[in-house]
């Protein structure tokens, strides 16, 4: 009998990793790769998943279809936002963060995945570096992970002391404030998830070839220091949930649902408005009788293998 439910389990698990692997590749990927999957088992998926999984790609496409116009409204009147990612790690950030940024303009909607302070930057006020990242009017700036880094990971793993945490707190809500009231935006997602998920999640990175290079020393530290990342969450909720720029905990044990229950909350934040469509027309291409193509060498010509 603990034969069999080992195997039960042995199985279960592998179709996790298995899942977990298709599911941390780019949208149009993912429909090819659970084709290929059909194609190559010649067994069909379950019902219900398939149904999920139309259900998933639709809903997808609306909200990023909702996204565009966000935007649209967003560079039309000159307003600002600001939205910070944070949650322990491989907790589906990167995830909804690359669908958010799938169909927007880079130009006006971009991504700031700040590395480790330098020397120089050590000395600075705390804020300082993350203020450069701020938008600008018709701009949205998302922080994949942001200056709530002192209250997690810094604290967690010893990189500041108990009295720069304590002024972080004390600082943090007027620093928020001061932004909200310049006409920033502030949108702030924590992404929970649990022991066992982060768990699999870590060991799908370690099996996966093309995934080891998202896990770092820093990773596997905070797999060992699980509870003391509890504790830190926890405070940090508490102490910095104001009015002026709450916190919003994201779900994120299933990364799809997690996916579109965030970027609908993220629409129903912002009042924007649809505006009309500009028709746009197709200019006549100029041409002229002496115009000639040149033909390209042939040893310029990068080969064609497919």
């Amino acid at each position: 009998m603990a034969t069999h439910d080992n195997s039960f389990r042995s199985e279960t698990f592998n179709a996790r990793l298995l899942q977990e692997f298709y599911d941390s590749y780019d949208e149009e990927l993912e429909m090819e790769l659970d084709d290929l999957r059909f194609k190559d088992n010649g067994e069909p998926q379950e019902e219900g998943d398939k149904a999920f999984r139309r259900r998933y790609f639709r809903e997808l496409l609306h909200l990023q279809g909702e996204l565009v116009k966000m935007q649209d409204w967003v560079m039309r009147t000159g307003h600002r936002i600001v939205i910070l990612f944070e949650g322990r790690d491989a907790a589906g950030k990167g995830g909804v963060i690359k669908r958010i940024t799938q169909r927007l303009n880079p130009r006006t909607c971009r991504v700031a995945a700040l590395p480790a302070p330098n020397d120089r930057e050590k000395t600075q006020w705390y804020f300082q570096r993350y203020i450069a990242h701020l938008p600008a009017a018709g701009e949205i700036v998302m922080f994949d992970r942001s200056w709530y880094n002192r209250a997690g990971v810094e604290r967690v793993m010893g990189f500041c002391n108990e009295a720069e945490v304590e002024e972080f707190y004390r600082s943090v809500p007027e620093f928020e404030k001061m932004l909200t009231r310049s006409g920033i935006q502030i949108v702030k997602y924590w992404f929970s998830i649990t022991d066992e998920e982060q768990e699999l999640r870590f060991l799908s990175r370690i099996h996966d070839p093309l995934k080891q290079w998202k896990l770092s020393p820093m990773d596997l530290e905070s797999r060992r220091r699980w509870e003391d990342y509890t504790e830190a969450k926890e405070e940090m909720l508490e102490r910095t949930h104001i009015p002026e720029a709450p916190w919003w905990v994201v779900q994120g044990v299933d990364k799809k649902r997690a996916r579109l229950n965030c970027i609908s909350h993220l629409l129903q934040q912002v009042p924007y408005e649809e505006s009309e469509s500009k028709t746009i027309m197709l200019p006549t291409r100029e041409r002229h009788e002496d115009y000639r193509r040149a033909p390209v060498p042939e040893d310029m010509v990068v080969p064609e293998k497919y």
